[in-house]
């Protein structure tokens, strides 16, 4: 989700994350993993690997399978490499085996209302997503505390409209603790695994979710996405990821970690099952005021993306992100100096890795193969963007997303963070309430944690600065006469956490993309190819506000002229212990 600078996880994290270390440095020259011994396939495992949604309507249809059926083979394959690669939380077997049981009793009956566009499609939800009567962990182990759980009162809004449209729940993917991180360690849970080599990292904070997609043990799921959380994920697992533009989809009932920046959106193996969960997850929602804004006449449809093309397309590529310029998680505030400024700016730079290079200049090559037009040059959004970019600031208003949230979503015993210190006597996550101090602290500004609404320096600290980054991006769309922007979806490859990085726990991969989360933009990435150790790269496009669908349709444009993705082959013992996941109630 985004660099860390200091140290901000709780010590139970960080003796975890050291003990991963520890334990796979004893094991790391045996290899990652037992020898994968090859398996026939039997006719369920040939049709449901890499199911895609219209593939199973088409199988329900002709009546090759029930819904309970479908669901059973996911729960297996969760029962049996869930142990592994810890992408499962929470396990709701009960109740997905029993919705299952309801649609085919109304199949049978030819009752119920007609199918919605996800009938029968089992999918995962992110741990920081309220699904009713469930906890909502989002990683953290003090919404887990016996007597003080955070029990969700009601679904999330994109979980009663995944619901509505006939999906499946079958369980809660794993996370780190309230998204704050680059990788997927979580003090309620453990560490999850890339499905391509457990020894690297599946990328966070959505790591979870694509290594449950990636290894067939749901269709797709939803990612949240703070920085870059969605789409870095989704990169390192070969997988689609969606960021909408911000207002499109409702992110009421999902815990946050910056709720200026948060937003939600799809993961899965297809663009075009990407799109038909986004057009599920899309709408107005009064629990969420940004998607009330969001224009009419946005329309979100897959009629006519099987013939979309990247013939006559024109991409730019942003130069600051080339250069590995960075931009401040959560920014810098309007009172800190200039000068000051540019340090922070600079201890936030993030190079990018020569083989990443290597695979992004490949994908260009593509993307010109396919007709595409792709401008390279030290002018597109260079790094004065990312100077422009910097001076969002949103960490003032941590604890007002925190106290939102829980007003609704909180269970019965707390509903603001200020309850919830009272009822369990010790304060909510660091984030959550907006006490790290390397990010309160800047020479030149205190940040004390306000309300938005009402903040008088609001204007200068955040509305202004974000309309002035959104103009030069349109700007920079206008004058180029740009589509879209094409750029890495990560910096560097996944890295193996069974060895440390840079001399210490790895903590990434990281990205320089926590711009779009800024001005809210939409942005998509695709797979594209693999680096020489076999784990995925990446390609991200990011196009206008609201124009949604267009990007989609370019993303499909790719899929279908490049080669397919490889789905990884998964292994039945891994080096470390995984915590059992928790059984659903």
């Amino acid at each position: 989700m985004f660099r860390s600078t200091s140290p901000s996880l709780p010590r139970v994290v960080a003796r975890m994350a050291l003990a991963v270390v520890a334990a796979t440095l004893s094991v790391a020259q045996t290899g990652c993993t037992s020898p994968a011994v090859p398996v026939a396939l039997n006719a369920a495992d040939r049709d449901l690997l890499d199911v895609t949604v219209p593939k199973l309507e088409q199988l329900y249809a002709d009546k090759r399978y029930t819904v309970t059926q479908v669901v059973q083979w996911h729960l297996d394959r969760i029962d049996r490499y869930n142990g592994v690669y810890g992408a499962i939380e929470t396990v709701l077997r009960d109740s997905a085996l029993a919705a299952a049981a309801r649609l085919d009793a109304e199949a049978a009956k030819g009752e119920g209302a007609p199918r919605g566009p996800l009938w029968g499609v089992p999918i995962v939800i992110k741990a920081n997503t309220s699904v009713q009567g469930q906890v909502t962990t989002a990683g953290w182990e003090g919404f887990t505390r016996a007597g003080h759980e955070l029990i969700a009162p009601q679904d999330a809004t994109i979980v009663a409209q995944f619901r509505a449209a006939g999906a499946i729940i079958v369980g809660l993917a794993n996370m780190p603790d309230l998204a704050n991180s680059d990788t997927n360690r979580s003090s309620s849970f453990g560490r999850t695994g890339n499905a391509y080599d457990v020894r690297f990292s599946p990328g966070g904070s959505s790591g979870g979710v694509v290594t449950a997609v990636a290894a067939n043990m749901a269709v797709l799921g939803n990612g949240t996405d703070t920085g870059n959380s969605i789409r870095m994920p989704a990169a390192t697992s070969a997988l689609v990821g969606v960021f909408p533009t911000r207002g499109l989809v409702s992110i009421a009932g999902i815990a946050p970690l910056d709720w200026l920046l948060d937003n939600t959106g799809p993961i899965a193996r297809t663009v075009t099952d990407a799109a038909i969960a986004l057009e599920v997850m899309a709408g107005k929602d009064s629990l969420d005021p940004a998607t009330l804004l969001a224009p009419d006449s946005v329309r979100l449809t897959t009629v006519g993306m099987a013939t979309a093309s990247l013939k006559g397309k024109r991409f730019g590529v942003p130069a600051f992100i080339m250069a590995g310029s960075g931009i401040p998680f959560h920014g810098i505030p309007a009172g800190v100096p200039e000068r000051t400024a540019d340090s922070i700016r600079a201890a936030a730079n993030m190079a990018l890795r020569e083989d990443t290079r290597v695979m992004f200049m490949k994908a260009v090559a593509a993307l010109r193969a396919a007709g595409a037009e792709v401008v390279i040059s030290d002018s597109i959004l260079p790094p004065l963007f990312a100077t422009l970019a910097s001076r969002v600031s949103t960490y003032a208003y941590m604890r007002d997303g925190t106290d939102r949230f829980l007003a609704t979503f909180g269970p019965t015993a707390y509903h603001s963070a200020a309850e919830y210190q009272q009822v369990v006597g010790a304060p909510l996550f660091v984030s959550s309430i907006g006490v790290e101090d390397h990010f309160r602290y800047m020479p030149g500004a205190r940040l004390e944690q306000r309300v938005l609404d009402t903040d008088a320096d609001a204007e200068r600290n955040y509305h202004a600065p974000r309309r002035a980054m959104l103009a030069e991006y349109v700007a920079t769309l206008d004058r180029m006469k740009l589509d879209g922007f094409v750029y890495p979806a990560i910096q560097m490859a996944p890295p193996d956490e069974s060895m440390p990085q840079d001399g210490r726990v790895s903590e990434g991969p990281h990205s320089a993309t926590s711009w779009v989360n800024m001005i809210g933009v939409p942005a998509v990435v695709v797979s594209a190819g693999t680096y020489d150790n076999g784990v995925p790269f990446g390609l991200e496009l990011s196009a206008r506000p609201w124009r949604d669908r267009e990007l989609l349709g370019m993303a499909q444009a790719w899929e279908q002229a490049t080669p397919a993705r490889t789905r990884p082959t998964l292994v039945d013992a891994g080096l470390l212990p995984v915590v059992k996941a928790r059984v659903g109630k």
